[in-house]
């Protein structure tokens, strides 16, 4: 007999497309001070689970990400017990300083929130790119969770 946690994980399909479908994740990062830093964040996903971020140079999720590149990504939804379903990845974050990717990720990012993509990248949206960064999120280890799979069994 599988154990609940077998019956409740996403395949990596399943998995894929929850996280292609959320608006936020929330971005934990390692403090100086030893404590999580969490912070909400939206963000695009490739076919290779890859997850893009941009933030602002002197943020300090990017002080954190350069002392210490390790990052969790936090994706959930449901507001009851049978309705939980979520996505933990673990990873390392790449810091890409550079204003065409940032316009290329607003851009995608900008595209997943609202379904329209930017065309005409105006001169307001170059000079907050040029405060900006990228961050590449690559995961190396998930864990999921599909309560609905039990279906309203506990």
């Amino acid at each position: 007999m599988p154990s609940r946690r077998d019956l409740i994980t996403m395949t990596p399909d399943e998995r894929k497309a929850f996280v292609n479908e959320a608006k936020t994740a929330t971005l934990v990062t390692n403090g100086k001070d030893g404590y999580p830093h969490a912070v909400a964040m939206w963000f695009y996903s490739d076919d290779k689970d890859v997850v893009w971020m941009t933030t602002y140079r002197k943020s300090q999720k990017v002080a954190n990400l350069h002392r210490d590149p390790k990052a969790a990504l936090h994706v959930e939804s449901g507001i009851t017990y049978e309705t939980l379903k979520g996505v933990l990845l673990r990873g390392n974050v790449e810091i890409i300083d550079d204003t065409q990717a940032v316009l290329d990720t607003l851009g995608r990012i900008t595209g997943k929130m609202t379904g329209a993509s930017i065309e005409n990248v105006d001169d307001g949206m170059r000079m907050m790119a040029s405060k900006r960064i990228v961050m590449k999120f690559t995961p190396v280890k998930f864990a999921s969770w599909d309560h609905t799979k039990l279906g309203g069994r506990y």
